[in-house]
């Protein structure tokens, strides 16, 4: 059975960092699979923060990151990683990661339960 569980979530002033962590355990990473971040602020739709594709080796950002947000994984330890940079408030979500072979978008992802991220002004 896949786990994933989130951590490192907590509260940040506006300008700082975090690093989100997943630990991934019954899953095998290969090839063809995807690793991915999500979030959703409180009334909003869930949004896909970025994804790391294996079988093409494309890493993609949702534009309102890109150049503070990095994904990484260490599959020795299988761990995926979000580092989060000069943050913003309007990054305040919870933040979910999930793996699989679609980017969190099909049904045979597996997702954590998320953890909560909140910046302050």
């Amino acid at each position: 059975e896949v786990h994933l569980v989130e951590s490192g979530g907590g509260l940040v002033q506006a300008g700082g960092s975090l690093t989100l962590s997943c630990a991934v355990s019954g899953f095998t990473f290969d090839d063809g699979s995807t690793i991915a971040w999500f979030r959703q602020a409180p009334e909003k739709e869930r949004e896909a923060v970025g994804c790391i594709s294996r079988r093409d080796g494309s890493t993609t950002y949702v534009d309102s990151v890109k150049n503070r947000f990095r994904i990484s994984s260490d599959n020795a330890k299988n761990m995926v990683y979000l580092q989060m940079n000069n943050l913003k408030v309007e990054d305040t979500a919870v933040y979910f990661c999930t793996v699989g072979l679609t980017c969190g978008m099909g049904p045979d992802d597996y997702w954590g339960q998320g953890t909560q991220v909140t910046v302050s002004s």
